[in-house]
């Protein structure tokens, strides 16, 4: 009986050892198989999880490449700066205690897949708490609210900005951009969590409000916005870099933890066709008449006429592009004081438009150029023509079309005589004797119903009437420059045709990119666009310019520099309407005649007319003085006639020394020598001299300008 219950019970051990290692075998056989499926199905997505959860993957901004003048100074460049990062999920998970996030894992490990990330999790908290203890890591158990509170101090923020970027739903922020290294080694110093520091580059413009329309500007993640900024913008930006690094269990950076950073690549330089002493050349300019003639806005466009090359282009007021949104003056604070945040913004737009390739006006006069142009190529006319002025235009019956001295008419006139004069009675017949199809023709040859080229934002078109739509009077006031709007670089490139033998050029503003080292990339070559008029033609008209500055007034003779040119005097357009006592004047010219090496428009809008108004009055001396400072700096001898040669010994005066010096030492010899410095804004009076054009030494004429190239 004992024997056979013994046996029962053995057997009975026997099958529970049996079920117990068959469970045993199946729970190891499922077990297997589950890690087999998580290491070989879903291995990548929790290698992937794991290395989210110690890991983090930032953007290394590249840094933007440098523009600099034709002479290779520096005009915008990018330097090293710090930005704060936040990583908002890791900034929320500061607040929790290690224990706290170990009651979060394992109330999610409820299934097999929750238990072995939770044990994924674990390992990752576990060897990186380990590792942070070692280094003497601070754990840091700051609130969001305490965070924001101690970032807003450090970076002089807003309290409930800082909160709502590091409480969002993005996974990844930036809080502040270009922070001082002071304020970023504090911030290092607090150990917030999910708050980083990462280098970053910072746009600075060393000569402030020059060349903003042509340089242009760029927003705060490095982007061109206007000017070859933007143009150039794929050149400039390079490629970005990044870095992965590890991080602890509250998103901070572990000091000796596993970093990999891939490089990024720079930007490639750009050379522009702007030469820097000219520019200021240009703005001095700008800045002078504006002040002098109470006006509204003065541009300047220099062009090279042999190949294009935009060697300025200034317009007054500006803006300096480091600060893009600031007012230029105090007049305008007060005006943008008490404007809408929607009007703010036009505001700005219309601040920073382009005048000399954005906007279109009516030439004036200095359209008679391209019109007599046009007679001497088609044989309509030559230089022995005669047109005879009675004060109205009389070939278009009921059309009461007046020359602009009706009051004292200027009779019997030669060709160069009546653009001497500026009579539109004999503009007015040279139109006619045009036609209007060989008159359209030429227009659009000389480019004015077409974009120019140049590489700038938002270049606008001009308003040509075509021949189908054109009447007798719309020939004979295009003829003299009203009824036809073009815009300042149009013009230019016009007579820059007319002065370089009949080729229309497409302006150039960039001509090299270029590496980090200096090496050439990339070359960009001056474009023919076409031949409009003959090299005869061309000659022709050089000398009509020639005599039209020297003439009546000589506002634009410069003794021994050979000037060239034509001012224009227009009623100003605003809504399709002639504006009564608003006008622009400008003047056109071009030295020396004989050899020509810079053609300048200096277009003045909406001058004080209870001070002068009349082109050759308000632009034409800014374009003679700048176009003589130009003929200097290049080193172009004066040809005096003998006459001239006395008068000016007489008043030859030595220019002084005056490198090293503040700006209120060198105004002071400037002065006591009997010339002019180009410095007419108010500056500190500390800041240094660090170069000047004419050197010292050099013989000039007293009054001539003196440039002054400050630190």
């Amino acid at each position: 009986m004992k024997k056979r219950v013994k046996s029962n019970t053995n057997l009975q051990n026997k099958k529970r050892m049996l079920v117990f290692l068959l469970c045993f075998f199946l729970v190891t056989i499922a077990l297997v198989i589950r890690l087999g499926f998580i290491q070989i199905i879903n291995g990548e997505e929790y290698k992937k999880q794991a290395m989210e959860n110690w890991s983090r993957d930032i953007t290394i901004s590249a840094k933007r490449g440098t523009i600099y003048d034709a002479k290779g100074k520096k005009l915008a460049v990018s330097v090293n700066s710090n930005t704060v990062t936040c990583f908002p999920a890791d900034v929320k998970k500061g607040v929790q205690t290690p224990e706290e996030k170990d009651e979060e894992s394992e109330e999610t490990e409820e299934n097999t897949d929750s238990f072995f990330t939770g044990l994924l999790k674990r390992l990752n908290k576990s060897m990186f708490s380990e590792k942070a203890a070692v280094e003497n890591i601070p754990v840091n158990t700051n609130t969001p609210e305490e965070t924001a509170a101690i970032l807003s101090e450090i970076l002089q923020m807003d309290y409930e900005e800082v909160l709502k970027k590091i409480t969002s739903n993005y996974s990844y922020v930036v809080l502040k951009k270009w922070i001082t290294d002071e304020q970023a080694q504090a911030i290092r110093d607090k150990g917030l969590s999910g708050i980083n520091i990462i280098e970053d580059n910072k746009r600075i413009y060393p000569y402030g409000n020059f060349a903003p329309y042509v340089i242009g500007f760029t927003n705060v993640d490095q982007d061109g916005l206007y000017g070859v900024e933007a143009t150039y913008n794929n050149y400039l930006t390079g490629i970005p870099g990044r870095t992965v690094v590890n991080t602890d269990a509250y998103g901070r950076e572990l000091p000796f933890g596993y970093n990999e950073y891939y490089e990024s690549q720079d930007g490639l330089g750009v050379v522009l066709t702007i030469d820097e002493v000219i520019q200021h050349y240009a703005e001095s300019s700008a800045e002078k008449v504006l002040a002098d003639y109470n006006a509204k806005r003065a541009t300047i466009v220099v062009m090279d006429p042999n190949n294009g090359d935009i060697l300025a282009l200034a317009s007054k007021p500006d803006y300096d592009p480091n600060e893009p949104k600031e007012p230029v003056d105090e007049k305008t604070s007060a005006e943008w004081a008490a404007l809408s945040n929607e009007d703010l913004q036009k505001a700005w737009f219309n601040m920073w438009r382009n005048p000399a390739v954005n906007d279109i006006y009516e030439p004036g006069s200095t359209f008679k150029l391209i019109t007599t142009a046009i007679s001497l190529e088609e044989n309509t006319a030559s230089l022995n023509s005669t047109y005879y002025c009675d004060g109205y235009v009389r070939q278009i019956p009921g059309e009461n079309i007046k020359c602009w001295r009706y009051y004292r008419p200027h009779g019997q006139q030669t060709l160069s005589e009546a653009i001497q004069n500026s009579c539109n009675d004999a503009l007015a017949q040279m139109g006619l004797d045009i036609g209007k199809d060989l008159f359209y023709k030429y227009i659009k040859s000389f480019g004015f119903e077409e974009k120019s080229g140049i590489m700038l934002n938002g270049e606008a078109l001009g308003l040509i009437k075509e021949p189908i739509n054109m009447k007798d009077v719309d020939v004979v006031t295009q003829a003299f420059g009203q009824g036809v709007a073009v815009t300042p670089i149009q013009l230019v490139g016009a007579v820059s045709a007319i002065s370089n033998g009949g080729n229309l050029m497409e302006p150039r503003i960039v001509k090299q990119l270029i590496d980090e080292e200096g090496n050439v990339v990339k070359n960009f070559d001056t474009v023919v666009r076409r031949k409009v008029i003959s090299n005869e033609t061309s000659k022709m008209m050089l000398q009509i310019m020639k005599e039209v500055a020297e003439s009546g007034t000589k506002q634009a003779y410069r003794a021994g520099y050979r000037i060239g040119g034509k001012s224009g005097t227009a009623q100003k357009v605003i809504d399709g309407r002639y504006e009564d006592g608003k006008f622009i004047s400008s003047f056109v010219g071009v030295a020396p005649v004989d050899n020509p090496k810079a053609v300048a428009l200096v277009m003045v809008d909406e001058p004080d007319r209870n001070i002068g108004y009349y082109g050759s009055i308000v632009a034409g001396p800014a374009a003679a003085d700048l176009l003589e400072n130009i003929m200097k700096y290049y080193d172009v001898e004066p040809v005096y006639t003998e006459e001239e040669l006395g008068k000016v010994e007489a008043q030859t005066v030595e220019v002084p020394d005056l490198l090293g010096l503040t700006i209120a030492e060198a105004t002071d010899k400037i002065i006591k020598a009997g010339l002019e410095s180009n410095i007419t804004i108010e500056v500190e009076a500390e800041r240094i001299v660090k170069s000047q054009f004419p050197k010292a030494g050099e013989k000039v004429v007293k009054g001539s300008v003196v440039t002054l190239i400050l630190n």
